[in-house]
């Protein structure tokens, strides 16, 4: 089974398909989470107004209005997946806490022998669980602390495993202008063995996830008219990144949304401004039930470099 294990590693670098940070690790985990934020081109690090997710910084939890649950699908080419459960609470009367699992994979992998023949279809799992809190230090500073474990099942017995932790701030610059501030993936690396393939020819390697760190802002219109929000991100790679969003509510029923995501700034000696500009569209439609508030969101993100496009769906309930 060796000769498809080498290729399972081309199939599933290939799968990210987000040319995200030169393919490094955990770059399922950098596509965003859920239909409203990717709808806006995961501009998301300052937004403390609608339905906020502790994906993008754990000091929006404290700005939580109620208790919600939420489930994303994704509809992606070359058999890959991209899913999200969450829940998420208040904790009177500052705090609020958040739960998620994201999970991606690359599914009907055809399996070969040396001489062609079929043997088998086969697929790879990895996840995300993080856990949220953050908490008001102030009427206008709110900080958060999010504990994340990653588990990557990549074939048979070769699985690897990371843990680490993401720091987030939010300031209430104005009544409608917020700022934010986000350190992500600190610390984590996969631990690799590949004994249980190769025996003795195995070994233990250990691969890096890069860390981000991330500002944003983001203007809340009055009324609940809208937003608009901006953010700029720095890595351990050296890659800058800016992303760019905007909602605005026709009525209090829809919502329509658009973003641009990975507006990458050239390195030195560059000429690459923007190459690979992911644009974003989406929708909410939302309505009241006797207690009960369920929102179907809809994004549908035209890919890096343009090869490809997915749709993202998300149905939450907030009680």
């Amino acid at each position: 089974m060796r000769y498809t294990f080498i290729s399972f590693l081309i199939i599933v670098s290939f799968s990210a398909a987000e040319a995200q940070l030169a393919g490094m690790p955990g770059a399922f985990a950098r596509m965003g989470s859920g239909a409203r934020g990717m709808g806006m081109g995961n501009a998301m690090t300052a937004v403390v107004d609608g339905p906020v997710t502790n994906y993008y910084n754990p000091a929006v939890t404290p700005f939580l209005s109620g208790r919600t649950a939420s489930a994303s699908f994704g509809i992606l080419s070359f058999d890959r997946s991209l899913n999200s459960l969450s829940f998420a609470l208040p904790l009177k009367p500052t705090a609020g806490f958040a739960a998620s699992i994201l999970n991606s994979g690359v599914g009907k992998i055809d399996g070969r022998d040396n001489d062609g023949f079929k043997t088998d279809m086969y697929s790879t799992s990895e996840n995300q669980f993080a856990f949220s809190f953050g908490n008001k230090m102030s009427k206008k500073v709110a900080l958060g602390l999010a504990l994340k474990i990653y588990y990557y099942h990549l074939f048979d017995n070769i699985s690897a495993q990371g843990f680490g932790f993401d720091l987030g701030g939010i300031v209430h610059l104005t009544s409608a202008l917020t700022f934010g501030i986000a350190l992500q993936d600190v610390g984590v690396q996969y631990t690799w063995d590949s004994s249980p393939l190769y025996g003795q020819e195995g070994s233990n390697f250990k691969e890096s996830f890069p860390s981000l760190r991330k500002i944003g802002l983001a203007y809340a219109f009055g009324d609940s008219l809208g937003i608009i929000s901006a953010e700029f991100e720095n890595n351990s790679t050296g890659t800058n990144i800016i992303r760019l969003g905007g909602e605005i509510n026709l009525i209090e029923q829809f919502s329509l949304r658009a973003g641009l995501d990975q507006v990458n700034l050239p390195q030195k000696g560059e000429n690459s401004f923007g190459d690979k500009t992911a644009p974003a569209f989406g929708f909410s439609l939302r309505e009241e039930f006797d207690g009960w508030h369920p929102t179907l969101d809809y994004a549908y993100i035209i890919e890096s470099y343009g090869v490809t496009s997915f749709h993202m769906l998300t149905l939450s309930v907030g009680f």
